[in-house]
């Protein structure tokens, strides 16, 4: 399976980087085409390369790390996701203010899925900084503790086994409603927790 990465800011460059250490394919894409990435994917190395965003999006499972007010266009003229598994990793902040976007209240992740035709939407890797993704999971014999929630229980499976596959301890929080606001940016609960599990 190879995963597929729209935006290659702190992000989706940490998750990218926890994917080639554990020799999972990935394509890294950008708003600005694949030549502006080649310093980037030959840094990272490994199972990861440089792609356009259409290629990075029509992966089974599509990685979603860019600022807010970026995702329409982003996201515009994608097909139909047919299915397909979005993990959100969006927040509805941005640098350098980092005040919240107005979202009427709603949650970013059900404004996002308004994008997302035919996506099954899975809010994960949202919860901690870029610099302790990126960082080993493995900590002192213990494992990096990743949140995660979503309606789709069969599409949080397949993200509970990446997130084992990576190295980290997922916990399911449940649907987005619920779990998913223990999460989400600003406000949560858990946001910026950093957990070890051991044993």
């Amino acid at each position: 399976m190879t995963i597929g990465i729209i935006g290659a800011g702190l992000i989706g460059t940490a998750f990218a980087r926890r994917a080639a250490h554990s020799n999972v394919s990935a394509i890294l894409s950008n708003s600005r085409g694949p030549e502006t990435l080649a310093s980037v994917v030959q840094q990272i190395g490994g199972s990861v390369r440089a792609g356009t965003r259409e290629e990075a999006a029509a992966q089974e499972i599509v990685f979603l790390a860019v600022n807010w007010s970026n995702i329409p266009s982003a996201l515009a003229s994608l097909p139909d996701f047919g299915g397909r598994i979005v993990i959100d990793a969006s927040n509805p902040i941005e640098p350098p203010t980092f005040q919240p976007a107005d979202l009427h209240g709603r949650l970013s992740t059900e404004v996002l899925a308004d994008y997302l035709p035919g996506a099954r939407v899975v809010k994960a890797f949202n919860h901690l900084p870029a610099k302790i993704l990126a960082e080993d999971p493995s900590v002192h014999s213990g494992r990096r503790v990743l949140f995660y929630a979503g309606a789709d229980v069969k599409a949080k499976a397949e993200i509970a086994s990446l997130i084992d596959t990576l190295g980290f301890f997922g916990v399911d929080l449940g649907g987005v409603n619920d779990g998913g606001r223990a999460i989400a940016v600003p406000g949560g609960n858990l946001v910026t927790l950093n957990l070890v599990r051991f044993g």
